[in-house]
């Protein structure tokens, strides 16, 4: 707690005061699309997190929004860059308490944020239906990855020590959140379950599914379900540690 004196004018009088602030800054949130989404989609939520007392930022990789021209040629190595940089952009934010800052992020854009967690300071990490990939052709634009070995091999458990998303995981020492879709076909429950064995290390796991969602949440009722489970959550892991 930091207290420093002020004053306060008033009827030509000047009244003493001390001011009480906490030492820290505001908690962070940075918010990660998933692959073929964009900024927008997560505006209402960060919206309602900033009232609670944090300071968002949401953004674009590249190959969506304004630069979905570039969807072709984008791979993980491009994104999890922009990742990192938007994590620098946050950080960098005069009142953002560095040692406070939250990932909040979906499919492919949680799939990276596992490394961004090993290079960066992250104490909170929600995943929404995070994707798994292997670790061969990092390099190789996203879009051209063959689909069907993806889901054969999302159809499975994975070991944690046979992929570098779950290794990075397993060094993750914050407080984990992990949301499941019921009726999800691209991310099924044994990537769930890969996610969920790795995080070993974790302060705290909070694993929920959202029955009857599917992987994009399209209907209203699993939007809002979603939406009220994560407000409930950063407001018990992020305002609490204030």
């Amino acid at each position: 707690m930091r207290k420093s004196d002020t004053h306060i004018d008033v009827g030509g009088a000047r009244l003493a005061g001390q001011f009480f602030e906490p030492q820290t800054g505001w908690p962070g949130v940075l918010f990660v699309h998933g692959w073929g989404g964009s900024q927008k989609r997560d505006e209402k939520r960060s919206r309602a997190i900033s009232r609670l007392g944090c300071i968002c930022l949401t953004f674009d990789m590249r190959g969506h929004g304004a630069m979905d021209s570039d969807k072709a040629k984008v791979s993980r190595a491009d994104n999890l860059a922009d990742i990192c940089a938007a994590y620098d952009k946050l950080a960098s934010h005069p009142a953002v308490d560095t040692s406070s800052i939250a990932v909040i992020a979906s499919s492919y854009g949680a799939y990276l944020s596992t490394f961004l967690a090993t290079s960066r300071r992250v104490r909170w990490l929600a995943l929404r239906v995070p994707a798994l990939y292997r670790d061969e052709d990092w390099d190789t634009p996203k879009i051209s990855l063959d689909r069907r070995e993806l889901q054969e091999y999302r159809s499975r458990q994975v070991a944690r020590d046979a992929n570098k998303a779950l290794r990075h995981c397993q060094d993750f020492a914050g407080d984990v959140l992990v949301v499941e879709s019921e009726n999800d076909h691209l991310v099924p429950h044994p990537t769930i379950a890969s996610y969920l064995a790795a995080f070993s290390n974790a302060c705290s796991i909070t694993h929920r599914i959202i029955k009857g969602a599917d992987h994009a949440l399209s209907d209203a009722e699993s939007r809002r379900s979603y939406d009220e489970l994560l407000i409930r959550w950063v407001r018990e892991m992020v305002l609490s540690a204030r």
